[in-house]
Formats: C-alpha cells, sequence, structure tokens
C-alpha cells in the first residue's frame, strides 16, 4: 500500500522549463469588474528539496510535509510568520500532514513508529514497512490516536472543538486489495473515523465498500471523504457528507471515478474531485443537494477542488492532458489561473492549490521553484492593490503564461493524485 510520495521523486530537477505563448483563457461566465492581486512567499523546506502545503487555518498557519536534508526521511510541519516547525516523529523515521489546522494550531497526521508492521503493510508508503499511527500535534507535543482494532491509522483535518477527521484500520480482512495487481497489498480494511478527546468514533460506508476515509471536518461536525475498494491503491468511488453519524453520498457526473469529498466550509458547502464519462475528473462544488462542474481553465482537461472558504472561494488545480497543473481559484462562477494574479517575474510557478484557502482569502499550495525545479510550498496573500483585469467583460479573455512542468514533476503529480490521503490526492486520478 502506497502512502507517500517516493524518495526518487523528491530529488532537486534541474531541467529547462518550457513557457508557451501566452494562453487564452477563454470568455467569462459573467462581468469581472476587479480582481485581487497577490504577493507570493515560498515557505522553504527542512532542509530538503521538497515541501508540500496540506492545509492553512484562518490565521495563516499552514500545515504540511517537507523533505529532510538529503531527502532520505519527511517530516511533518507547522508553517507560522516565517518559522517553519518539524512536528517529529515518534520514534520512525517519517511523518506527514495534509489536511487544515485548527485556530488553535493543532495539526492532524500520521506518524511512523520504531515498530515493524506485523503484516508487513507499509502504510506510509516510505518502503519501512513500520506501523504508521494517526496523531494530533497541539502545544509542541505529538500525540499517537487509536486505531479500531489495525496496526495503522491516519488523521486529517481538525475543526474548532477538538474533532479530528480520518481513517483507521479495523481487524478485518480486506478481499478487494489483491497482491498480484496492487503488489504491496493493503491487508486489512480502513474505515472513515471521527476522534474526539481521544475516542474514536467509526463512520458508515457506501453499502458494499469496505474502505473509507474522512477527510476535513467543519466547526458544526459535518465531515466529508469517500468511500471505495482498496483505498491504498487509491480507488475512490464515492463522495460522502457524515452528519451525526449519518451517511450521505454526494453523486457524481457520470464517470467510474475518481469521487472524493475534500473540503467542507462550516456553511456545509463542499468541494472535491468527480469522475466524468471522457475518462477524466472534475473539480466539483456541492450545496443544497446540487452538485456542479467546476470545469477547467481553457486548454486543460481535468480539474480538482481543494479547499473552500467561508466566502464560497475554491481554490484547486486545472491539468492539461499531458498533466502540467495550474493553480486556480473559482469565485462567482469563473475560474482564474492563479498564476494570472501574481507578479509577472515571479521566481515560483504556482502548480496547485493543494494547501487550500482561508477567510482572509490566503491561499497555500505547491509551486516549481523555477530556477532550480524543485517543489516548494506557497503561500499566497492579497496584496493591497486592486487592478481592473482584461477578463472584466463578457467575452474578453485575459492572458497567462503556460509552463511545462519537469517530467519528474508531473510523475510526482501522477502519483500524488493516485493518493487519497493526500490533500491534492484524488484516489485513482492519474490522467495516464
Amino acid at each position: 500500500m502506497k502512502h507517500h510520495i517516493a524518495p526518487t521523486l523528491i530529488v532537486a530537477i534541474t531541467v529547462f522549463v518550457a513557457v508557451a505563448i501566452p494562453l487564452r483563457l477563454g470568455a467569462q461566465e459573467q462581468k469581472l469588474e476587479h480582481l485581487q492581486r497577490y504577493t507570493v512567499v515560498d515557505l522553504g523546506t527542512l532542509g530538503g528539496t521538497l515541501s508540500w502545503a496540506g492545509g492553512i487555518n484562518n490565521s495563516g498557519a499552514v500545515e504540511g510535509f517537507s523533505t529532510l536534508p538529503g531527502d532520505t526521511a519527511t517530516h511533518a510541519f507547522l508553517w507560522r510568520n516565517g518559522v517553519m516547525t518539524d512536528l517529529g516523529t515518534l520514534g520512525g523515521p517519517n511523518s506527514f500532514a495534509s489536511w487544515r489546522p485548527n485556530e488553535s494550531d493543532n495539526a492532524g497526521g500520521t506518524v511512523e513508529t520504531g515498530a515493524p508492521d506485523p503484516l508487513g503493510e507499509d502504510f506510509c508508503g516510505f518502503g519501512t514497512n513500520l506501523i504508521c499511527l494517526p496523531f494530533l500535534w497541539q502545544k509542541g507535543v505529538i500525540t499517537p490516536l487509536p486505531t479500531l482494532g489495525g496496526n495503522n491509522g491516519i488523521a486529517n483535518g481538525v475543526n474548532s472543538r477538538g474533532q479530528v477527521a480520518g481513517a483507521a484500520e479495523i481487524a478485518t480482512p480486506d478481499p478487494t486489495c489483491e497482491p498480484s495487481i496492487t503488489g504491496n497489498p493493503q491487508v486489512l480494511q480502513i474505515k472513515p473515523v471521527i476522534w474526539r478527546n481521544g475516542n474514536i468514533q467509526e463512520l458508515p460506508t457506501f453499502p458494499g465498500d469496505p474502505d473509507g476515509q474522512a477527510n476535513a471536518i467543519n466547526d458544526n461536525g459535518q465531515a466529508v471523504g469517500f468511500s471505495g475498494f482498496c483505498i491504498g491503491e487509491g480507488l475512490a468511488r464515492h463522495a460522502l457528507l457524515w452528519q451525526n453519524g449519518v451517511m450521505a453520498d454526494l453523486g457524481g457526473f457520470g464517470g467510474t471515478g475518481p469521487n472524493n469529498a475534500v473540503d467542507i466550509n462550516n456553511q456545509g458547502q463542499v468541494v472535491g474531485v468527480a469522475g466524468i464519462p471522457a475518462g477524466f475528473f472534475h473539480a466539483f462544488l456541492w450545496q443544497n443537494d446540487v452538485l456542479t462542474d467546476l470545469g477547467t481553465l481553457p486548454g486543460d482537461v481535468a480539474s480538482s477542488g481543494d479547499g473552500i472558504n467561508s466566502k464560497g472561494q475554491v481554490v484547486g488545480g486545472s491539468f492539461d492532458v499531458d498533466e502540467n497543473g495550474r493553480a486556480f481559484l473559482w469565485q462567482n462562477g469563473v475560474m482564474i489561473d492563479l498564476n494570472t494574479l501574481i507578479p509577472a517575474d515571479s521566481p515560483l510557478f504556482l502548480i496547485e492549490a493543494t494547501g487550500t484557502i482561508n477567510s482572509r482569502g490566503q491561499i497555500a499550495g505547491i509551486a516549481l521553484q523555477i530556477s532550480t525545479g524543485e517543489v516548494h510550498a506557497f503561500l499566497a496573500t492579497q496584496s493591497t492593490g486592486e487592478f481592473a483585469s482584461e477578463s472584466a467583460t463578457l467575452g474578453e479573455t485575459s492572458r497567462g503564461p503556460k509552463v511545462v512542468l519537469p517530467e519528474n514533476v508531473r510523475k510526482m503529480l501522477r502519483e500524488s493524485r493516485a493518493k487519497p490521503y493526500l490533500r491534492g490526492g484524488l484516489g485513482g486520478g492519474s490522467l495516464k
């Protein structure tokens, strides 16, 4: 079972980045009088060549993960006011976190222990075959959370009430993971759960689905996620909403998947990804029992909705057929390339807003550091000035760069999309 980016994909990439001619972004659906400019900060790393933003709270704290010097280990981090804090491990070499922390900077994730997995699972995907426990980090202390009788689990989003969404193994074998197909099988079933005060509550999956995961939870206790088959191999089939322990299927667009509900705000609006009949996947917005296809940026074939704030602004990534990604902001019915809203001479190209958006409009995600080819976490903050967009009236277009990502970066993104435990991971969402 693969639960992380392969170490071979996190080495610095020093290749030429091709910038194509300006790209026509298409007619807008409605008038946009002004678009906000953003300043962008490179959050750096814990000494390695890769960092990944997983979530941002309303005070601007970002959680995620980064490689250490030499790229031989990966640790979860919490970044605040220019300082990246290493959240550590529980005796093993690796940990990661990839969802939103709460307003007290409490963060959830998964962490390797020093104990070998008795069933040979590699839950965290680092090739160590160590037990990987869900954890809650608060006030500088990393505390393991209970499972449902299995060996492994993962903690994801944390709300203001201290509830943590995630997934935990039970003691029952999973017959949907065939070793001859996966090569590194998930042995035990994994169930969506919510923890509170150290107690664990199992959530129901869609009928017939043995596995599932809760990704995010709002301050009202509503959680979202997915269920499916053999989720360690990314087979997310049903996007789900849980309220008071009751499961609701959010539907889809007629494709076979992936279908994954990724984030929910306090208004009950949900974003995620759903498969389309053409074989790709599109970002969705669910509200009032209506599922809306957010489409893609012009020229692209797929998109993922990674986060939504209290204002209904959605962020994520849009991808072309060659798996080149661009971070987007969707608001008022219009999807905008975030790279057109930052300084033209920025040293970063924004690949995907994996770290979502907070109520202040700050956006976190992953970006290509153009000079080195490394992938770093970024934080985009609205600047004081506004500007009139070239897309201000119906039928006009704005123009922005199109970057061809290095092959190693595209491979990393392709493998991450097959990992539903990652914000930005879709569960079976590879384009190729």
